[in-house]
């Protein structure tokens, strides 16, 4: 299953490659324009183009390699999670530290803040009070 897996990535990234290359040297619709209003005659502006040529065609062909190796991963991929014993990730965390040592009091940690330190907490103001009764006097 690995090798499937590996290879279907080989031809996946492959595919993308030489599709990137192909729609990279293409030539433009647009690259005509130019001509039809000055020094050529282009009858393509506004009409057909006529049938597609070897570039197109092979760049659908990689177009759609791409995308069934794209769907075959996907598919291989949510297969091998849910046969991963049936957890989500987050079942399957190790807790980060035991319950024992998140009990210790904050004296016993070295350089925590004291327990006699005030704990400042800020007031609301008035269930009805305007938002400029919210703003801090200078």
């Amino acid at each position: 299953m690995q090798m499937l897996l590996t290879v279907m990535v080989v031809v996946q990234m492959l595919s993308a490659l030489v599709m990137i290359g192909l729609v990279l040297i293409q030539h433009g619709k647009g690259a005509d324009m130019g001509a039809s209003f000055g020094s050529g005659a282009s009858g393509s502006l506004f009409g057909a183009t006529g049938s597609a040529n070897f570039l197109s065609r092979s760049t659908g062909v990689c177009a759609a390699v791409f995308f069934a190796c794209t769907l075959a991963l996907a598919y291989f991929g949510n297969l091998r999670a849910s046969t991963g014993g049936g957890e989500s990730i987050l079942e399957r965390a190790v807790p980060a530290a035991s319950t024992a040592a998140s009990a210790a009091p904050a004296s016993q940690i070295p350089g925590a803040a004291s327990a006699a330190a005030p704990v400042v907490v800020p007031q609301s103001p008035a269930p009805g009070a305007s938002g400029a009764a919210q703003i801090p006097a200078k």
